[in-house]
């Protein structure tokens, strides 16, 4: 079985670099390339009004105040004005269309990772917590979306600004251009150092984040234990342990997105310094205008400005980049249950058959050892032993909920793994210790799990359970297929769970029902009911039990003893019994 866990120590992950980050987003965006061509020219439009207008600034201090032409003045006073209404329309437009852009990298997004994670087998949740994926799902792709939407904007509307102010403070006079440059080169060399840094910093502090949404939602998924053990204090601890790591790495991420903010400042206020000693230099000895002083002044806001923005944007992108990894963690990953072709068969007929079978899971602990046994059509099997023996494991193997580290299960003389899901989870029917519902209606939950029935109306499917057998247990229920059910289970029982799970796997017919503890919370009068409707099941069903209760698997036609990692016939009830004792006292 793969190692799922995508919370590895920080040496031990995958880090996505900007061009594979880009390579991988690429398809997500490839239904908004006229979006991101129209982005473009509007910042192509924006960033040429703004770069233009310092010349004409220059042109009007040299040639009309100068001069005191004031019509010249009020003219290109009028030219200035257009600019920065053009300049305005054109940041609109952009911005209006890079938030599509980012409002639909983040649906298509969301989506793929959700569509992954039904891909995934069930040793994926085994091995993370729900609350760190959902964290994944909602807040790391939100800070993408939050990049693409407004910062990518800034970001390239940036670059554009700053490359065309070099460009045109290089042309006007290349002394002082490339004196206003030198402290831009420096920051350069700064903020590569320091990204790998800032990087690092907002990883821990997403992965913080992630671990206090699984703490929370574990807390409050088992409230009813808290407060039935008067332990309000141990909620209120371990979410303060929490809280504190994420605060604690919250600080030290803001620390790190922060840093660069004042030194863009500092140099941006040190290049003023330097065009306007160094520019009257130059106009004392006639090598520059007083105008094209001016606006090298304006070109050192230009320049910096959006420097100073890259130091907040540029902490944004180092933040996206470690939402990325965590995102492209569950992106990347493959289910190990995948589709085989058949190349070895059973060599009898036999429903089931489990042929050297050895199961462990990635912490290296083997539950099964060289397991071999056959299920014969139609006939009832119990699975005994003491607790942590192997009993669910066996029966998640039945199912291919998990596949063998060695050997083979058949399923009906071919390779279970060689079965399509769809094709495998017809034949078999799995009712588990704790059977899940979903919000909605007693009726959602039984479609859920029988699509054939989805057209049925209420009448409808009301006969079919009535045929089935299935009716006393639907009477149950005061409102029948229309009583409410909520996922939480506040509404239901776990009893009353477990009979709908039992209508929703019997309604299949199923080839192979596997009951795990099925009546475990049930009352004996239900039980029984349940056993009659078991025994009118189609006589090919065959029936796998996993029941602690004695009188559960007294009429089973053959029961397997299960302990140590071995499963062995136990004979008669009362040998069965004498061996569950027996090792529940070694165990």
């Amino acid at each position: 079985m793969n190692n799922y866990t995508l919370n590895k120590p920080h040496g031990e992950q995958k880090e996505a670099g900007l061009m594979e980050a880009l390579g991988k987003l690429g398809p997500l965006l490839k239904d908004d390339k006229k979006r991101l061509i129209l982005s473009g020219i509007t910042g192509l439009v924006n960033a040429g009004f703004t770069l233009v207008a310092p010349l004409l600034v220059a042109r009007v201090i040299d040639k009309y105040i100068q001069t005191g032409n004031f019509h010249g003045v009020l003219v290109f006073s009028g030219y200035l004005l257009a600019l920065y209404i053009g300049a305005a329309i054109a940041n609109y437009f952009q911005t209006l269309v890079m938030g599509t852009i980012g409002q639909n990298l983040l649906f298509k997004l969301r989506n793929e990772i959700f569509n992954k994670l039904q891909e995934l087998p069930v040793a994926f949740f085994n091995q993370n917590k729900a609350g760190d994926l959902i964290s994944r799902i909602n807040n790391d792709t939100d800070k993408l979306n939050q990049f693409f939407a407004r910062s990518l904007i800034q970001f390239v509307s940036g670059i554009i600004s700053i490359v065309g102010a070099a460009v045109f403070v290089l042309v006007i006079n290349w002394r002082l251009g490339l004196a206003m440059l030198a402290p831009a080169a420096i920051l350069l060399v700064i903020t590569v150092i320091l990204s790998g840094w800032i990087k690092r910093k907002n990883a821990i502090n997403l992965k913080s984040t992630g671990g206090m949404s699984a703490g929370i939602q574990e807390n409050l998924e088992n409230f009813k234990v808290v407060v039935a053990f008067n332990r309000r204090d141990y909620f209120r601890e371990k979410f303060a342990e929490v809280n504190k790591v994420n605060y604690d790495s919250a600080v030290s991420a803001g620390i790190a997105n922060n840093t660069l903010t004042p030194t863009y400042s500092f140099a941006s206020s040190i290049a003023q310094l330097i065009i306007i000693a160094y520019g009257l230099y130059l106009i004392t000895h006639h090598l520059i205008s007083i105008g094209a002083l001016i606006s090298f002044l304006t070109y050192v806001i230009i320049l910096y400005n959006p420097l100073r923005q890259m130091a907040t944007i540029w902490s944004d992108f180092q933040t996206a980049l470690a939402g990325w990894d965590r995102i492209h963690d569950i992106i990347d990953l493959q289910s190990d249950l995948v589709t085989v072709p058949s190349n070895e068969s059973a060599p009898n007929s036999k429903l089931l058959t489990f042929k050297n079978v050895n199961f462990g899971y990635p912490d290296g602990k083997t539950v099964l050892h060289n397991v071999n046994f056959e299920l014969e059509r139609g006939k009832t099997y119990a699975l005994v032993g003491p607790t942590g023996g192997g009993k669910t494991t066996t029966a998640s193997l039945m199912a291919r909920l998990y596949d063998p580290t060695e050997g083979t299960v058949f399923l009906d003389g071919k390779d279970i793994r060689s079965y399509d899901p769809a094709a495998r989870t017809k034949k078999i029917g799995f009712i588990l210790q704790e059977p899940f519902m979903f919000t909605g209606t007693i009726r959602d939950n039984i479609l859920y799990g029988n699509p054939e029935y989805k057209d049925y109306s209420i009448p409808e499917l009301e006969e079919v359970i009535k045929k089935s057998g299935l009716e006393t247990l639907l009477n149950i229920f005061d409102q029948g297929l229309e009583t409410k059910v909520s996922a939480s289970g506040g509404t239901l029982s776990l009893g009353q769970k477990q009979l709908i799970a039992f209508i929703r796997a019997v309604l299949r017919n199923p080839e192979l029902l596997i009951l795990d503890e099925a009546t475990a919370n049930i009352d004996t009068v239900t039980e029984q009911l349940l056993e009659d409707i078991l025994k009118k099941l189609p006589k090919e069903t065959t029936r796998v039990i996993i029941a602690h209760r004695l009188n559960t698997i007294e009429n089973a036609d053959e029961i397997f003893f299960i302990n140590g990692g071995e499963v062995t016939p136990a004979g008669s009830m009362e040998h069965a019994v004498e061996m569950l004792l027996h090792g529940n006292r070694n165990s």
